[in-house]
């Protein structure tokens, strides 16, 4: 599905749900994408004291479209969900965690998202979450905040990951 860009005008002037969702969907195809080209040892590669790795950044990911857009809105609990409890266990990886398959989680995770708020307002009250009633926007609003942070989390990762492999400019 290709998405609008938020540099598109068309979208400077659209209303604000969508503006969200555009930027929302940037940010999830960048985590997405951070993984592309990678092989399975640099996804891996740790470089932070941290449980930090690109593909559990792109697994918490996953987790955060759970937590906020399952977890929130049908008020069912993580066990339920089938997510763990923390979201520092959310970053441990298994052995049979891939590149595609961590991918695939992550793409039908959002796809999940999209299709659970596609019948709500911006002002709707999501009732799952411990912090109490919450307003989808908030949800969007914060969603978009831990997004964009683990974006800037896999650029530096991705940087040091490949700066092995490309030569000195």
């Amino acid at each position: 599905m290709v998405f609008p860009t938020s540099t598109c005008p068309a979208v400077f002037h659209a209303p604000l749900r969508d503006q969200f969702e555009v930027f929302l969907d940037e940010h999830r195809s960048a985590l997405h994408d951070s993984l592309s080209g990678l092989t399975k040892e640099q996804a891996r590669r740790s470089l932070v004291t941290s449980r930090t790795t690109l593909l559990g950044l792109v697994k918490h990911a996953a987790f955060v479209e759970k937590v906020w857009f399952d977890e929130a809105i049908t008020c069912r609990s993580r066990t339920e969900i089938g997510i763990p409890a923390s979201p520092d266990e959310s970053f441990e990886l298994r052995d049979d965690d891939t590149i595609a398959s961590v991918q695939r989680a992550h793409r039908e995770a959002c796809a999940a998202s999209r299709r659970a708020t596609a019948d709500l307002a911006l002002d709707d009250l999501v009732r799952g979450n411990r912090r109490g009633p919450l307003p989808l926007r908030w949800v969007y609003l914060h969603t978009l905040r831990e997004l964009a942070q683990h974006c800037g989390h896999a650029d530096i990762l991705r940087e040091q990951i490949l700066a092995g492999t490309t030569r000195p400019r």
